[in-house]
């Protein structure tokens, strides 16, 4: 479909190219064009006031879990994801992910940064749908114990070991800068065949440890900031001046026109405490209450911003309670794509009705927050703790707190005793969709694996040809 014939009335099968950019660990609080009025995000900002935002959008409190409802499309639970460690990361074989949805509508798909869904051969991205991959292992680079390479024990965040598609490599400089220039690299490439691509850019930062260069730290270091201030808010600062480049790029390539381009983050914020001249302080959070790993509302609401030139309507909210689930079907909506009879079903919605410009009704509906992460085998222990369930006006928190979201964004006053009923209809669905979730969770009682699959993939490769440098392709 060319340009001229896309517009808001026919979104669906318009094969627009994809770019996903997700970031990790960053907040509702943690852009300045959210409100924080330290950090400085002037592309991301820019990007913002020509976006189309939802507002109430919602994702997992942590890292795996967001990753594993966006590559199935149903809460990370129905894909066996109830952890970030412990083998409980690894998303389930039998899911068809949704790379492998956009590849059979004749979509190339790349992933650059963090995969965190299993790390074993038979888990990796290249097995589960994506044509180009730059990773690194577990949940973090430098995660050595959990199953990150070796290497980067010594190097946190530079000059990194990392797997590019079959081959592992070493990468000279900072992880963002290098997980952006290799997108670039292969984006420019899939620009220039004119065929769709999805660019799936998972960064790892700003998440632990609070490592940025020091030109990103040295502005909040001079204000009096502490160290992990410094270096979370550097690594935000560096991931807006590339984001920048990203789309300065694709409008020097003449990309935008068919190009939807997406800014997310994977759950709430990290680090929500420091010091400032050596007073303790609390980091803007946007008003709301826990970040990341809460069942509050900073635990897992976060931005989303869709840019598509010529096509989305610029500066537009959508106040309609959205989540990442609703992402598989509105891509392969967009891709055209035709599912198999046989796969796990999709709990999400189109967004395509909410990004069109007709009026559209929207249903309410419950969205179930479950932190995951209890001990190994107390999976029974845990159907109470740290759990939340969301829709449009009210959440429900640890099966006793109620709050008025519409009214009281900040959580600030429990009204469980003033509404029973609403509480009695929250624990009944509640109690319905964790009995369905338990036959999923194929993770449970997982013997731990006694050797890591990157640490063993690694010592075979330096044995036998050992590491070369990588340098991504010039864009």
């Amino acid at each position: 479909m060319t340009q001229a014939q896309i517009s808001l009335d026919n979104l669906k099968d318009s094969k627009p190219n994809i770019i996903f950019v997700m970031t990790d660990d960053q907040g509702m609080g943690d852009l300045s064009c959210m409100g924080n009025k330290v950090v400085k995000t002037p592309n991301i900002d820019a990007f913002y006031q020509k976006s189309t935002r939802s507002t109430e959008y919602h994702v997992s409190p942590t890292c795996a879990p967001t990753r594993a409802a966006l590559m199935s499309g149903a809460h990370e639970f129905k894909s066996g994801v109830t952890h970030t460690i412990l083998e409980r990361e690894r998303m389930a074989l039998n899911v068809y992910t949704l790379p492998e949805a956009l590849q059979s509508a004749g979509y190339k798909t790349g992933l650059f940064g963090k995969w965190h869904l299993g790390d074993a051969d038979e888990y990796l991205p290249q097995n589960r749908g994506f044509n180009e991959v730059l990773m690194h292992g577990a949940g973090g680079i430098g995660q050595v114990k959990l199953g990150d390479f070796p290497p980067n024990e010594e190097n946190l965040y530079f000059d990194n070991v990392l797997l590019h598609n079959e081959t592992i490599v070493k990468t000279k400089g900072f992880c963002t800068d290098i997980f952006f220039d290799a997108a670039l690299a292969w984006t420019k490439n899939q620009v220039n065949t004119k065929k769709p691509f999805f660019t799936y850019l998972s960064l790892n930062a700003p998440h632990a440890p609070l490592i940025a260069p020091e030109s990103y730290k040295k502005r909040f270091l001079d204000l009096g900031y502490d160290e992990g201030t410094a270096g979370r808010y550097g690594m935000i600062e560096n991931i807006d001046d590339n984001f920048g480049k990203l789309m300065s790029k694709l409008n020097e390539w003449d990309a935008l026109e068919n190009t939807l381009v997406i800014f997310t983050t994977d759950n709430g914020g990290t680090h929500l405490r420091g010091t400032l001249n050596g007073k303790k302080v609390k980091h803007y959070n946007a008003g709301l209450k826990g970040g990341k790993n809460s069942p509050n509302e900073g635990g897992n609401h976060v931005p989303l911003f869709f840019y598509w030139k010529g096509v989305l309507t610029e500066g537009k909210d959508i106040d309609k309670l959205t989540a990442h689930v609703d992402l598989y079907k509105t891509f392969i909506e967009l891709a055209g794509a035709e599912l198999p009879k046989k796969m796990q079903t999709l709990e999400g919605r189109s967004l395509l009705p909410l990004l069109e410009s007709k009026e559209t009704e929207w249903k309410d509906r419950n969205l179930f927050t479950h932190c995951g992460r209890w001990k190994s085998g107390l999976v029974d222990e845990a159907k109470f703790n740290k759990v939340a369930v969301r829709n449009q006006k009210w959440r429900y928190v640890n099966n006793k707190e109620l709050y008025d979201i519409e009214n009281d964004p900040g959580e600030k006053k429990n009204l469980a005793v003033d509404y029973p009923k609403v509480i009695e209809a929250f624990q009944e669905s509640y109690t319905t969709w964790w009995e369905n979730s338990l036959s999923y969770m194929v993770n449970e009682n997982r013997k731990r694996v006694k050797q890591q699959p990157l640490h063993l993939r690694y010592s075979k490769q330096l044995k036998a040809q050992g590491i070369p440098e990588w340098e991504p392709q010039k864009d």
